[in-house]
């Protein structure tokens, strides 16, 4: 097994590869995604998987008709008919959705009801179309959605009643078309496989788009939130995020001068300058080992110690906020703009927890973060500015010199050091 795998593995891969394969794909998606654009994501994947059901429909159908058109008896001809017109309309429910979000689905509901009805009129109980009123207990609930239940509901009605009346109606001996026990044999054993091919696949297809709906769902909140925070919030949603740190680190850095560099830059070009610092900065957090917790126009803020607590977290933010200033240097070269960033950190307790119900955000706050907004306000260009917490937390590690005390406000009169780099930052 394990030989067959290293050889088909390498071989499917390659295949994937091909040009050829690769339009066929796109060509698959672009079908899937056929007259979704401008919906919603959530009615755009509703309005997916229906399109699918239309094209297995649509394959179904023809082979139907192209099965029944090769038998020279007169008598089949009606059911060739039909299959055709239930094919030509599942064609066109991609199209139907520049109407609005329903009216493709309606428009499967009523020409497959009918259609099967009348199969089973022509054909009796024996053809087994009476089988595929069973897609009905499944398929609604994927095209009209859950919010619809009461229309959800009506259709799965619907579909049991038509199922039950075509059953005790036209048994074998009332149908219009005595066929041979061959043809109902065949006709039930595709029935069968048409109506479980139909259900798996629309299970398995609401499946995965819901799947990848939760993946993008969990990305998009690892993105706002640190993810320890993330999994709490999976196991208790209603439960309050709030906890208090004994020891952590905050940094917060700000671009000296950005006011007036903003207005002479307009706005397009400030925002992709920031874009470029912000996405930079991000990179560097995620390599220290630091959590970023959110930006203010030029101001970034991040922290370390919290959600996890780690004993380097002061070590962890310095050296974070030395490649901070080695990046400014290199845009300043880059992009021939005068930019420099004055960053401050401070240690101690800190409080965190996730604020807010709509546009929520992981948060901190304390003492603690005031002083690192006063350091990075009261720090120079080009320079870390630390409080004595950090001082003793980084001796080992880092020079550090004094800048004498200075008077912060809410604090009171603290001596502060500078962070001196370790090497001369690049020009």
């Amino acid at each position: 097994m394990n030989r067959y795998l290293r050889v088909i593995g390498p071989l499917l891969r390659g295949l994937a590869g091909l040009p050829l394969i690769r339009q066929v794909i796109a060509l698959g998606g672009r079908l899937v995604e056929a007259g979704t654009d401008g919906y919603p994501v959530d009615v755009k994947r509703r309005l997916m998987i229906l399109n699918m059901i239309a094209y297995l429909i649509f394959v179904t159908t023809v082979g139907y008709a192209f099965q029944f058109a090769q038998m020279p008896e007169p008598q089949y001809r009606p059911i060739v008919w039909i299959n055709i017109a239930l094919a030509v309309v599942a064609a066109l429910v991609p199209f139907s959705h520049r109407i609005n979000d329903l009216a493709g689905a309606f428009l499967i509901l009523i020409s497959e009801y009918a259609g099967l009805t009348a199969f089973a009129i022509y054909l009796g109980t024996n053809g087994g179309v009476q089988l595929q009123f069973f897609v009905a207990a499944a398929a609604p609930f994927v095209v009209f959605g859950p919010r619809r239940l009461k229309l959800v509901i009506a259709v799965v009605i619907g579909g049991l009643a038509l199922h039950l009346y075509t059953w005790f109606n036209y048994p074998p001996e009332a149908a219009l078309i005595q066929a041979s026990r061959q043809i109902l044999d065949d006709n039930y054993r595709q029935a069968a496989i048409t109506t479980f091919g139909l259900i798996a696949a629309t299970v398995w297809y609401a499946f995965k788009l819901a799947e990848q709906a939760k993946a993008e769902t969990d990305r998009l909140l690892r993105n706002i939130l640190p993810d320890t925070v993330v999994e709490r919030l999976k196991l208790s949603p209603d439960a309050p995020i709030a906890d208090t740190f004994g020891d952590a680190s905050i940094l917060f850095s700000d671009i000296s001068g950005f006011v007036p560099l903003a207005r002479s830059l307009g706005a397009a070009r400030v925002v992709a300058l920031l874009n470029v610092i912000v996405r930079e900065f991000d990179e560097l957090a995620a390599r220290h080992g630091v959590e970023k917790i959110k930006t203010i126009g030029d101001a970034y803020m991040a922290a370390a110690g919290i959600p996890v607590p780690v004993e380097d977290h002061a070590v962890r933010l310095t050296r974070m906020a030395l490649d901070m200033l080695d990046v400014i240097a290199r845009l300043r070269v880059e992009t021939g703009l005068e930019i420099q960033v004055r960053i401050g950190i401070a240690s101690g307790p800190v409080m965190a927890g996730v604020i807010g119900t709509r546009k929520f955000s992981y948060d901190v706050w304390g003492d603690t973060v005031n002083l690192a907004a006063r350091l990075e306000n009261r720090s120079s260009p080009g320079r870390i500015l630390v409080c004595p917490d950090c001082r003793r937390r980084l001796a080992e590690a880092f020079v550090l010199e004094s800048r004498g005390e200075i008077d912060i406000k809410g604090v009171g009169l603290r001596e502060t050091f500078f962070v001196v780099p370790p090497r001369p930052t690049r020009i």
